[in-house]
């Protein structure tokens, strides 16, 4: 199957959003609303395993969001590949911890179109902003 199967809609009460670019060493962070359809970077996760997700504890505690966001790579045929079930497995682990909706984006090429635009020094977070305004520019 190639890309992300249909997700239900977004309900609209849904409005602040914590995004995460997952990577094995580093996980880029953004936040963004939907009255704004902006993204901010925020610091990246350089931790792994439970180290990871007490921070995404502390960051879910510090912004308080409705629901969250995590980018999901593919080939650029929209083949899946392992980091695809990685990225899959921390958007299913983030639910089950955290008991937040949990939004998955395609994002191919995220990482390099941040480092293009020079957002921030912060490739990952930027790939993270990238992913969030994605995910509410698809908002009605």
């Amino acid at each position: 199957m190639a890309g992300l199967p249909a997700q239900a809609p977004v309900p609209a009460q849904l409005q602040t959003f914590l995004a995460f670019d997952y990577g094995l060493r580093r996980t880029g962070v953004a936040v963004g609303t939907r009255l704004l359809r902006s993204a901010s970077p925020q610091t990246s996760i350089h931790a792994a395993g439970d180290a990871r997700f007490a921070e995404v504890a502390r960051r879910i505690r510090e912004w308080q969001p409705d629901a969250l966001v995590v980018g999901v790579p593919f080939h650029p045929d929209g083949a899946s590949h392992e980091n695809t079930v990685r990225a899959r497995k921390f958007a299913r682990q983030l639910h089950g911890r955290f008991g937040l909706p949990v939004y998955e984006v395609d994002e191919r090429y995220s990482t390099t179109e941040a480092r293009a635009e020079a957002r921030t020094p912060d490739a990952d977070a930027g790939a993270a902003c990238i992913i969030l305004e994605q995910f509410l520019r698809s908002l009605p």
